[in-house]
């Protein structure tokens, strides 16, 4: 079944359509800003009896310093581990009474914490979150227990994710000033060595009131809402905001390369990387689409010129958003008997053909219903509710750019797409990892 575009448009509310069930609008988002000067945005949705709570903390690894990497992803790990109110291990086991469930992200830009519980439960939400932003216990015992867990954690995940790993050792070579250049989890010494001090200066710099937005979306009523973060958070004081990053990575001039040798790699994997834009840029949307014509779908340039072609076993591309200029990702898997060369000139040779003959319209029309279909997805929930609009919020500057997307994803012809592949898709602007078991001999 094909999908038009209007037809998506229509099913997600943003067109008018007799009949159609209510779908969230920009208007339907309430918010309000404390004294202290947390943000919060309430979604009234009544469809079931459940409600979240998201608090996005702007704090990740851009936001550390060398001596201290990591520690922000340390903190997702901490926040859950006591405070004054609430001691080691409550936090879950109060809100699983509750009937609620949890979890928590972090990313190079934010921390993110999530809330999932019945409607009534909501005043014990807030009781919760108040005691650990006010009131976290950063005591040595704790800390030393999860440092141990984040450092198994760290290399666990280089040894069973060749992404991670080339990753790392990729961003480590991209990036020559910006924080961007290490890994969320952190270097292994840094894990080692944060004091106590450090802890508590970053718990109180950043998980500052003042830096945060909360949504709350689901069975509620805002005017219940606005009473509880009355009552639980405008007593918590705000912090001087945190020192903004002011570094800008100086513009990469030539090709770099890395290689990283792994005994356990059955055949080669290759990353490239491109420096592109932060996602408030207006050449994000036109990115995106690129990244989904490259790998999205059996029918996608990567899978149809790599994979149908048994050069790779797999091959993807990924377009993270930021708050700074970051890096658009392609990588492959060769299928056994393929050298990491041919795999490279083959992910090449995609990106070229894009960047000299441009993208179909057909191409393009699909990509387009294809992030329809997403926005729509994420949108049919009040999880996917609450996190897309905190997302879009600081992203973006601002929630109702969300109701925006679709007109900014409409309106791209194929010749924005060749655009943005011949203006940043290049070979100066080029990072390439080489992960293999042993590194080919030189030309």
């Amino acid at each position: 079944m094909k999908f038009s575009f209007s037809a998506l448009l229509l099913s997600m509310g943003l067109l008018a359509a007799p009949g159609a069930a209510q779908a969230t609008t920009a208007a339907d988002i309430q918010s309000f800003t404390l004294d202290n000067g947390m943000k919060i945005m309430v979604l009234e949705d009544g469809s079931i009896p459940n409600a979240n709570m998201y608090l996005f903390w702007k704090v990740g690894s851009r936001n550390e310093v060398p001596g201290i990497t990591g520690i922000s992803h340390f903190f997702e790990h901490m926040m859950f581990n006591g405070s004054k109110k609430y001691g080691p291990k409550m936090f879950d086991r109060t809100m699983e009474a509750a009937g609620g469930a949890n979890n928590a992200y972090t990313t190079e830009d934010m921390t993110v914490y999530t809330d999932w519980f019945p409607a009534n439960a909501l005043e014990t939400m807030f009781d919760l979150e108040a005691d650990r932003i006010a009131n976290l216990d950063i005591n040595q015992t704790m800390v030393d227990s999860e440092r141990g867990v984040v450092a198994s954690e760290r290399t666990t995940g280089l040894e069973n994710s060749n992404w991670r790993t080339l990753q790392e050792e990729l961003k480590g070579v991209a990036f020559r000033a910006h924080p961007y250049s290490w890994p969320v989890i952190g270097h292994e010494s840094d894990i080692a060595a944060w004091t106590l001090d450090d802890l508590v200066q970053y718990h109180k710099t950043y998980y500052a009131p003042n830096n945060a937005v909360m949504v709350v979306s689901g069975d509620v009523k805002f005017d219940e809402v606005k009473r509880l973060a009355d009552k639980y958070l405008a007593p918590i004081p705000p912090q001087a905001p945190p020192a903004r990053v002011r570094t800008v990575e100086p513009q990469q001039k030539g090709e770099r390369r890395v290689f990283v040798q792994k005994a356990s790699v059955s055949t080669p994997n290759v990353m490239l990387a491109y420096h592109v834009p932060a996602s408030s840029n207006a050449d994000y949307y036109a990115l995106d689409l690129l990244s989904a014509i490259l790998s999205q779908g059996k029918s996608s340039r990567l899978y149809r010129g790599l994979v149908d072609k048994q050069v790779a076993l797999e091959a993807e591309a990924y377009l993270p958003m930021s708050l700074d200029p970051n890096l658009f990702y392609i990588m492959g898997v060769a299928s056994p008997g393929v050298a990491a060369t041919k795999l490279e000139q083959a992910l090449l040779t995609q990106i070229k053909a894009i960047a000299r003959d441009g993208v179909t319209k057909d191409e393009l029309e699909k990509v387009k219903n294809i992030k329809l279909m997403e926005f729509y997805h994420a949108m049919e929930t009040i999880n996917g509710k609450a996190n897309t609009l905190g997302t879009y919020e600081l992203y973006f500057g601002s929630y109702d750019k969300l109701f925006n997307a679709p007109k900014a994803y409409n309106q791209l012809t194929p010749a924005d797409i060749q655009r943005v592949a011949q203006t940043y898709l290049t070979k100066a602007n080029r990072t390439v990892a080489v992960l293999a078991a042993t590194e080919e001999a030189d030309l």
